[in-house]
């Protein structure tokens, strides 16, 4: 049956029909709040999760680490629901919880019973606005926060190096400040500062509600209007930040410490994304077929040269995210086998990157990696929550619905000379940012 399936995406690659995927509905609240339904009959769950058009890389400038603070303090309660109890109902009631902060959303989100949606709806609406803020809430979940960062970040050497390619990356874009936010900042942040910035930015005209689940849009919308759509708008917002200034030079990172016992290569590059497609619209899409040439498999194009056959990696591949409100990145990355110095791995991916440029991808390198990337995309039905996560990150960027749901026709409609013409654009003549982590030798400087 799988292959039957696989053959039959392989001809949705080969002809225009529109490929369907999650089928949501959607309508928006009077007071400006987007909701989503995404239908998953599959079990009697669902997964409802609000996310706001608020990250990291929309702090006020020396004000770092005030997105990520909320992910902590939407959990410390409101004047109905005392501090930690949001998450024991949950718990109770047979259901799972979380949060998670990138530059561009912070998001909070419920998995539970289909008879237990009204329940979580009801107090994801009361943290919205109700949200006590006190300096006897904040104070003690700074120093988690402080504690979060020392043992994620200070005390991980690969965490620490990707920050710091972060910081040379992105010379004037706020994404070259870390998510969590410096320890200095977290320190000083003030109650007002706080508060001014959940005023701001926590209101249902800058929220997407999606839900994903056994439910009908006919159960949900009145639960919406009568939980979220009570809730007055709050100010507009136009996300306004800088751009980024072209690079000048190439820029190396190496970072040396003795508890690394693998060392690693990382060679990035500045790239378009969703939200950053001004120049070539149909770029986004190619440089996702480049990355699954490069790095989907075992048999890519990395792989097969670093590990397989010169023997000098113990793995190799290629990332890049397109879901950015602004520029996103491309990276190269591997990692040597023992005996090989990174230097001589370095010269190795850079010869790969320049047989790139030269020759490009193969016609049929496009179609293999069309037709794993839309297998992908319908098997990615059978998750609860893939949808969810897919249109709420999306939607937080500013797509609309139907570019997000009609991802595989944009992909089908790749060619390889579109791949050919994003790569060069992305690769040929750019100054690039070289992270390299290695082990500290004894009595050598960290």
């Amino acid at each position: 049956m799988r292959f039957l399936i696989a053959a039959l995406i392989g001809l949705l690659v080969s002809f225009p029909l529109q490929a369907r995927v999650f089928n949501p509905q959607s309508f928006t609240l009077e007071n400006g709040m987007q909701v989503v339904l995404i239908p998953n009959t599959r079990v009697p769950v669902v997964k409802h999760m609000v996310w706001y058009r608020v990250g990291s890389a929309d702090e006020p400038a020396g004000k770092s680490g005030i997105a990520h603070f909320f992910e902590h303090l939407m959990f410390k309660g409101t004047p109905s629901i005392p501090a930690g109890e949001f998450s024991r109902i949950v718990a109770k009631n047979g259901g799972r919880d979380n949060a998670f902060t990138s530059y561009d959303y912070t998001a909070y989100f419920q998995t539970v019973a289909k008879d237990r949606l009204e329940l979580v709806m009801k107090m994801e609406a009361d943290r919205m606005t109700h949200l006590s803020l006190t300096k006897e809430v904040i104070e003690p979940e700074r120093l988690v926060i402080l504690e979060e960062r020392r043992q994620r970040t200070d005390n991980d050497p690969s965490a620490q190096l990707r920050e710091q390619i972060d910081t040379v990356q992105y010379m004037n874009h706020p994404y070259r400040i870390p998510v969590i936010g410096w320890a200095h900042e977290i320190e000083n942040l003030s109650l007002k500062d706080l508060r001014d910035f959940y005023k701001q930015w926590y209101a249902p005209n800058n929220a997407v509600l999606v839900v994903e689940g056994d439910v009908t849009m006919e159960e949900l919308r009145p639960l919406a209007e009568k939980y979220y759509g009570v809730i007055p708008r709050g100010p507009d917002i136009i996300r306004q930040r800088p751009s980024e200034p072209p690079a000048h030079a190439d820029r190396r990172v190496i970072k040396k410490d003795p508890r690394v016992r693998q060392a690693s290569l990382q060679r990035s590059y500045l790239a378009p994304s969703y939200g950053d497609d001004k120049t070539d619209t149909k770029a986004p899409y190619a440089l996702q077929i480049l990355q699954q040439i490069m790095s989907g498999s075992a048999t890519s194009r990395l792989y097969q040269s670093l590990v397989v056959d010169q023997k000098l990696a113990v793995s190799a591949g290629m990332s890049y995210s397109p879901t950015r409100l602004d520029v996103s990145e491309l990276t190269f990355w591997a990692s040597p086998q023992q005996g090989v110095s990174p230097d001589k791995l370095e010269k190795a991916l850079i010869k790969e990157i320049d047989l790139l440029i030269e020759k490009g991808v193969a016609q049929d390198e496009v179609l293999r990696a069309q037709k794993s990337l839309i297998n992908d995309a319908v098997f990615a039905r059978d998750n609860l929550g893939t949808g969810a996560q897919v249109f709420g990150s999306t939607l937080a960027i500013g797509m609309t619905i139907d570019k997000t749901e009609n991802w595989p026709d944009d992909i089908k409609s790749i060619s390889r000379d579109d791949v050919n013409r994003a790569l060069r654009s992305v690769l040929a003549n750019k100054h690039t940012v070289t992270g390299i982590l290695m082990a500290a030798e004894k009595g050598e400087k960290q």
